[in-house]
This record gives structure tokens, sequence and C-alpha cells, in this order.
């Protein structure tokens, strides 16, 4: 079977969303310094009566702008349809993965790899497993509904600015309809995933989402170069006329 380079295209910016979507649902879990890892000093934040606060993120912020950015690619290159495509693949994989790790939990360990570990401080394989893996199924369960509306906020968001400036100031419908599904995103996730399943204080996870879409906006910032370069790179392989034709159609 023939592809046209659209449809070999198509395929690889699916490919990398959805790698990027998944592996960002397993590292989730984690909750990481951004100013310690950056080897800075601490925001000290006060918000919500909850004081020195750092930028506190989950790992899966690490992935997720990457995510946005193909997801603005292939709305402008392929339209609504294809991001409404694609994201009904986002949630099939998603909740797949699930019920995989779920599965994966729950078969009964084998006797040799429970100790296997000991003299590295894990006592028992089985519970250091279920342990990461399990607190990750509430972020993967959030992520689910929040990755679905995110999604299709984006690329309606997008779309009308395109509607509305024709095929000039990328960076405003990339950054606008980002900066909007970010917002969806992290609040229906934290607020899911901490507040409601591990209940975690209301004060604690609203001082989490302001500083987690702090982090995302100024993500989205700097990740806009990465969107004129990948518009560029999908000009360069499939033809300036091509590429502008396809960016016209996409808007149908």
């Amino acid at each position: 079977m023939q592809f046209s380079k659209s449809q070999k295209l198509f395929i690889v910016l699916v490919g990398i969303f959805l790698t990027n979507a998944l592996t960002s649902e397993i590292i989730g879990s984690k909750l990481f310094s951004l100013e310690e890892t950056l080897g800075l000093p601490s925001a000290n934040l006060t918000l919500f009566g909850i004081s020195n606060l750092s930028f506190t993120l989950t790992a899966g912020v690490i992935a997720w702008p990457v995510v946005f950015t193909v997801t603005d690619i292939i709305n402008d290159y392929y339209g609504v349809r294809a991001v409404r495509f694609m994201s009904y693949i986002g949630v099939g994989m998603i909740s797949f993965m699930f019920l995989l790790l779920v599965l994966a939990i729950h078969v009964h360990p084998n006797s040799y790899w429970l100790t296997s570990n000991q003299n590295k401080g894990v006592e028992n394989m089985q519970t250091a497993y279920a342990l990461v893996l399990g607190q990750g199924l509430s972020i993967i369960f959030a992520s689910v509904i929040a990755f679905f509306i995110g999604q299709i906020l984006d690329a309606m968001i997008f779309r009308t600015i395109k509607k509305i400036t024709g095929d000039k100031h990328i960076w405003l419908r990339a950054l606008i309809s980002t900066l909007f599904s970010q917002l969806i995103d992290t609040v229906v996730v934290l607020y899911i995933a901490f507040f409601i399943i591990q209940k975690v204080p209301f004060a604690m996870v609203s001082a989490w989402v302001v500083t987690v879409y702090i982090y995302k906006f100024f993500a989205a910032l700097l990740f806009l170069p990465l969107v004129y370069l990948m518009h560029l790179v999908v000009e360069k392989y499939l033809g300036k006329s091509e590429a502008i034709k396809m960016r016209a159609e996409a808007l149908n």
C-alpha cells in the first residue's frame, strides 16, 4: 500500500502525539519542584492561606507542551475533524493503558521478585510497584476526562481564530487555544485526581492549580518557536504550495 506524503505526515504526528500523551500519564504521579530542578531559590509564594509554596508540578507537564503543539499542527493542516479523531484514539489508548496497569498491579507477584531489591532499600517490590503505578491511576482517570475536553476546546478555539485571521498570526491561534485548553486541563486533572480522589485539602490543590498553570503559561510562550519550526519542517516535506493548500482546506 502506498501512502501519500500527507498521510505519512499524519501518521507520524499522531505517533508523536500518542507517545507523549501516554508517557505523560505514566510519569504524572510524581510531583517535583521546578525551582530545585533548575537550581533556583524557592518562590515562597502564599496562595489561599498556604505559605512557602514553590512551583510544585506533576512530572506529566514535561510532555504536555509537545502534545498541544502537535495538536495545533494537525489542526492547521488537517482540520478539527482530524483533531477530534485523534482525540478519540487518545482517549481509547489512555483508557486501555489504565486497564493494563490495573491488571499488572493485581497479578500475583513472583516470590523472588518481591525481595529482589531489598539491598537497595526496597523491602517489598509489589508494594512499591502498586504505590507508584496505583497512585498514577487517579491521574490517568482524571486525565481521560480533561484530555478530551481540552483537546476539543483547543481545536475549536484554534479554528475560530484562524477563520478570523486567515493563515496569518500562527502564534496567536497557537498561544490562545493552548492557554484556554491548558487551563481546563489543569483544573479538571488536579481537582479530580488530588482533591476528589486522593483527598488533598482544597486550598492546597487550588495553590497547585495556580502554580501549574503559571508554568504552562510560560511553557506555551517558550514553545512558540517550536510551532514555527514544525511549520517549516512540514512545508519543506510537503512543498510550500501543497502545505498552503492543506491549511486552506483544513478550514472546510
